[in-house]
Order: structure tokens, then sequence, then C-alpha cells
């Protein structure tokens, strides 16, 4: 089997899906330092992106050559679309999307797929099933893992050796979890879900081979109980990851204000409504019940890898952080604060986004929202690493609104460095791209770095992929026609059929469609 043994990291991503539909429409853009104004906060998508004709809406000579991978949510088929938004070549999988979607070199797709019937864990991008299908849509290869103690979710990665990276759920029973330092009142009958990464060997015909692991629960801080493992000042650990930072700094149920019990309470609808919240009491908190007891308190939802530095960088919307880890380590090594390329074992070597988490400043210095697709971009001889990704934008103090952010990451060559004792840099985007008020997806979604400099956008809620240069002109658009035959019911009701977990265009120079599509 060949997975993607000579995978381009220069972007290629993928398509799949999850979630929401409604439309799309491109807007204006506004660049870097912008000041939005402040739209409602309804509802998980935007309004404004809801309106027009589905399918494509603007192509002009500034776009991208190429052609664009969707794989709608309520629909077993992937398809590959031209830039005059034609559908030019369609595959049929035998089950709906569980995560990720992508292309690979030799033409066949990389896909997660919802293995039915989990035994514990569900929610938003459960998947269960990885499988590479060749262009006729044949599985040529396949993995489950689907069971009670670990579940892939999301995402799973092409790395340069054939290998996969996977992200999946770890099940920890309440009285672990408690006995580990997690404050007793947020934690409810279904334990803990802390996520793992896993590289995978492909074993053929099927089955994969685990031969690297790096487990979040390894990394933890707590100060509850100076009796309890892990024990420590949070501030004092910064490659740790605060067993209580999800809620410690929730205000106590009965200060919410009506107005706002009422926002939450129908966002919380709408997203059960559609399975994307995972583990959690399905009754919102009041003065009476206490606080929210969720299992996936991290709902890991991208990993993505650097070859040059043998890096992970990690996405958990629900923290709002970026993590980088250092691949370098043995899955031993992995599993301390000892070792590897950069000498801290798999303790994170990089944070950014929500510093209050470890101590090191205030909501006001929150920067990212329930972000989705940090991916890492082409990196220069020498030249420090940068990240692109979707920043969702849910639950701004200034209004919801989306946008997509460029880092430059403050890399010496050597480590990732920071001034004094304040959070990692950097203090703001090298660009973004952002369109308050009718840009806007509160969660799935995602970014691609294109050959021409552009930036395709999904916006995954509406089933809304626009491409934009880096002046932030709209030079293609294009809002998602395509899915819908499968029923709610076989997929778990879990999302109208147009949304988009994210996208990929492929190159029309790309090795997977050489000699393909009359070309």
């Amino acid at each position: 089997m060949d997975i993607g043994r000579q995978v381009s990291r220069a972007g290629w991503r993928i398509v799949a899906v999850v979630v929401l539909l409604l439309l799309g429409s491109p807007g204006s853009h506004a660049q870097d330092a912008a000041k939005p104004a402040a739209p409602p906060k309804a509802s998980p998508w935007s309004e404004k992106e809801a309106s027009g004709e589905r399918g494509l809406r603007l192509r002009t000579d500034g776009a991208c050559e190429g052609f664009t991978l969707l794989a709608p949510l309520n629909s077993r088929q992937v398809h590959l679309v031209d830039l005059d938004g034609t559908v030019v070549h369609s595959w049929e999988t035998g089950t709906v999307p569980g995560g990720s979607c992508e292309l690979l070199p030799n033409g066949h797709l990389l896909r997660c797929g919802q293995e039915p019937d989990n035994p514990r864990f569900h929610g938003g991008g459960i998947g269960g099933r990885i499988e590479e299908l060749d262009w006729d849509g044949h599985v040529v290869w396949q993995h489950v893992l689907a069971g009670a103690d670990l579940t892939q979710h999301h995402e799973v990665q092409p790395l340069p050796n054939g290998n996969l990276l996977a992200i999946a759920w770890e099940y920890h029973p309440r009285d672990e979890v408690v006995a580990h330092g997690r404050d007793p009142a947020v934690v409810g009958d279904e334990g803990l879900w802390p996520d793992v990464i896993l590289e995978l060997r492909p074993v053929q015909p099927e089955g994969a081979e685990v031969v690297w692991t790096w487990r979040t629960w390894d990394h933890l801080v707590q100060d509850r109980d100076p009796a309890l493992p892990d024990y420590g000042v949070p501030a004092e650990h910064p490659g740790r990851i605060d067993l209580n930072a999800d809620h410690r700094f929730d205000p106590p149920p009965q200060q919410e204000s009506e107005e706002a019990r009422q926002q939450r309470e129908e966002q919380e609808r709408q997203m059960r409504a559609l399975g994307y919240v995972g583990g959690t009491d399905p009754a919102p908190p009041d003065a009476a019940q206490g606080p929210k007891k969720v299992a996936d308190w991290l709902h890991t939802n991208s990993v993505d890898y650097e070859p040059d530095l043998d890096l992970i960088a990690v996405s958990s919307p629900h923290l709002s952080e970026i993590w980088i880890i250092d691949h370098s380590t043995t899955t031993a090594e992995a599993a301390t604060g000892r070792g590897g390329r950069f000498g801290h074992g798999g303790d994170l070597l990089w944070r950014w986004g929500n510093p209050r988490n470890w101590g090191k400043g205030g909501e006001q210095d929150r920067r990212l929202f329930s972000q989705h697709d940090a991916t890492w971009l082409p990196r220069g001889s020498g030249a420090a690493p940068h990240l692109l990704l979707f920043n969702n934008g849910g639950e701004r103090p200034d209004g919801d609104h989306s946008e997509v952010l460029e880092l430059v990451l403050p890399f010496d060559g050597h480590a990732f460095v920071r001034e004094g004792d304040a959070a990692w840099g950097p203090m703001a985007p090298v660009w973004s791209y952002s369109d308050p008020g009718k840009f806007f997806s509160g969660f799935i979604s995602g970014a691609q770095r294109l050959p021409n400099g552009n930036t395709l956008i999904c916006s995954g809620a509406p089933g809304h992929v626009f491409e934009v240069a880096t002046d932030g002109r709209v030079t293609w658009d294009y809002l998602n026609p395509l899915g819908g035959e499968v029923e709610p019911s076989e997929q778990g009701g879990k999302a109208p059929p147009k949304a988009l977990f994210r996208v990929q265009r492929v190159p029309q120079d790309s090795p997977g469609l050489a000699g393909r599509l009359g070309g």
C-alpha cells in the first residue's frame, strides 16, 4: 500500500464533513487589525452567509488552478469539483464521513468514516474507521479503531514515511479522574476522554501497528490537592495542561443574565441536535444542577506534521489553544518531560491562543475562540515556522465572527522562545482575513494556503468555500450544493447535508491526477 509516501506538505488539505448547513457568501475583506462591529450571538453560523444560489458564484483569473475536493456530511459520496463548479469525478464510499478526507499523490483517497454503534464514544467528529480508496472507489486498505477504551476521531494525517498520525479519545473512568485531581463537580458518569496522538503503520490488507504514542494524560498539572498526582502551579509548568482549565474561570451559573442564558441554551440545543457535543450532560447548568460535566474536554480537532523540525501541531478548540509537541521522542520519552530533539519529552514546546489557561494572562489576552485546522506552511531553509488556522470566533467580547490567521512562531532555530516569564508570542498574526457580520462559522471549517499564495477558506457550517488573495480580494466563490442523499437517521441526525468539515484544493498538476480527468 502507498499511503502518501511523497505527500506534499505545501498544503493539500482535506475535505470531510461534519455538522451544519445553511448557505454562504463571500463578503468583503478585512485584514490584520480590523475592528469588527458586534453581530448577534444567535446561531453557530452566519445568517448573512445563508443567502444566495448554491453552486459557483464567482470565478476570476486570479483563482488558483485546480480542483476542490468536497465530502458532504449527509452523503457517502466524495466529489472533485473544477473551478466552474462542475463535478468531474466522484467516489462512492461505504460510510458517512467521520472527519478528514484527502486526495493523496497516488490518486487515492485517505478518509475517516463513522464506524456505527460505538460502545462508548459519541459526538462531533467521531470516526473509528480509516480507509484508503483507489480512484474507482475500491477500498485498498482499512483500519478500525472504535473500541470502548480508544476511538479515532476528526483527523488522520499522512506522514512522509507512509505512516499516519491519528487523533483518538482515550477513556478514563470517573473515579480515576477525580483521584488525579479533577474537580468532581465537573466529572460525570462518562468519565473523561483525554486525547492521544497515535502514529500508525498500515498493515496490508487491513489493520495497523501503533509505532508511537503521545497521551494528554501524561502531561497534566493540577493545583487542587498536593496529595494527588501532578500537583503544581500551572504557571510554573507551561509544558503541562491544567486538568481543570476548561472550567476554572466559568462564572457561577446564578450570575448569568437571562439574555445570556437564553443565547447559551439555544446554541447548546443546536449543537446537541447536531450531535456535536460529545460526553456532555444533556441538561444545561443552573444554580441547582451545578456546572456541565463534559467528558470530551479537549475535543482535539486537527493534527499536522512539520517534517523539517519533526514537530506536530495540535488544536484543542475547547481550550482555544494550539499546541506544539516533539515527534522525535520515543513513546517512552513522549510520556515524560525529558528527551527528544528539544529535550522536553512530550511536554508542550509552545502554546498559543488562551494564556489564561496556564496563568499567563486574563480574558483580555485570549486570541483564539474554538479554532480549527492548524496547519504548517512550507518553511524555507532556516526560516521561522508559520502556522495557518481557522479561528471560528464564537464568544468574542466584540461579537461572533470568524477569521483566518497566519502566525510566525518565535523559534530561534533551537527552541521556541518567550520573553521573560510572559506567554509565548506572537503578539499578532502576520496576515489575517475576516469579514465581520458576514463571515462566521461557529464550528468545523478550515483554511489552505495555495501554490499561488492565495488562501482557500472553508466556512464549514454554511458549506461556503471561497478563495482570497493576500489583499483580501475574493477570487473564487462556491456555495456547496452537494449532499443530502443520506437520510438523517443513517448518520445519527447530526447535521444538515451541505455543511463541510474542510476542503482541499488539488493543484491541476498534482501527481494524483496524472493521466486522469483527460489530463
